[in-house]
């Protein structure tokens, strides 16, 4: 669609193009409410004052909401290790570990300058509950833009649990990874989006790539450590991490 109407700059838009718009935004109406009667059951409650060298989940603050359960949806609660590739579509990424029986691990969120937001351990392999928990429970507004190299499954995945808190999200595959992704749409392509959306320029999509490179240097450390202190280990890196490249920003600016 982004280039049919690139094909008429500077020229009156024909009458179908019109048409075909409108079904476009009919269409993603009727989607967007028959997901809006999804409901959910009542989560269960949390303890809020959770320390987290127990609970090995640190966002700044305690959760400002608990992530309520979906029985309505089919196999919800299942890693991606657990779900065949047939049936994600894109089978790039989580097949992986699949094959190779790769347990959990760190997951981080990290904004555009490589800062990072927080972070928890995942006690089973990566999947896509790990950002859609760690966002809907501490984000009081979701992010306008996610960028995740298996995005295209993230999408479908928070707005049919969530439509109204992800409703104005954009999610896109950061321009290292989309390259793999052979089999996905490109409209969820980083580079094929800044075409069209000028504010996406703007935004660094391979800061997770740097984030994550300097977060694996003590990968090994943490691999000899009990679970309480390695905890505690991570923390302390990421806010040395933080730090110094708040500095380097600050020097750059000036």
């Amino acid at each position: 669609m982004g280039n049919i109407i690139l094909s008429y700059t500077g020229e009156q838009f024909p009458e179908p193009l019109f048409k075909i718009a409108q079904w476009l935004s009919d269409h993603a109406q009727q989607v967007y409410s028959s997901l809006s009667l999804h409901t959910p059951s009542p989560p269960t409650n949390i303890a809020s004052d959770l320390d987290w060298r127990v609970s090995g989940s640190w966002y700044g603050g305690p959760p400002i909401q608990v992530q309520p359960s979906y029985p309505g949806i089919p196999r919800d609660g299942l890693t991606e290790a657990e779900i065949m590739k047939e049936e994600t579509e894109c089978g790039k990424y989580y097949g992986q570990y699949k094959k190779a029986h790769l347990t959990g691990g760190l997951m981080i969120l990290w904004c555009t300058r490589s800062i990072g937001l927080g972070f928890h351990i995942m006690p089973k392999a990566e999947g896509r509950n790990d950002v859609f928990s760690a966002i809907y429970t501490h984000w009081p507004v979701t992010p306008k833009i996610i960028v995740y190299d298996f995005a295209y499954q993230l999408a479908p995945y928070c707005l049919i649990r969530e439509p109204g808190y992800f409703g104005q999200t954009r999610f896109v595959v950061d321009e290292f990874h989309a390259s793999d992704h052979t089999k996905c749409s490109r409209a969820s392509h980083a580079g094929f989006v800044m075409q069209y959306d000028p504010q996406l320029q703007a935004i660094n999509t391979s800061a997770i790539e740097v984030g994550n490179s300097g977060a694996s240097k003590i990968r090994k450390s943490v691999s000899y450590m009990t679970q309480r202190h390695a905890i505690q280990y991570i923390k302390v890196y990421m806010d040395i991490m933080n730090h110094s490249r708040t500095i380097y920003l600050e020097k750059k600016r000036k």
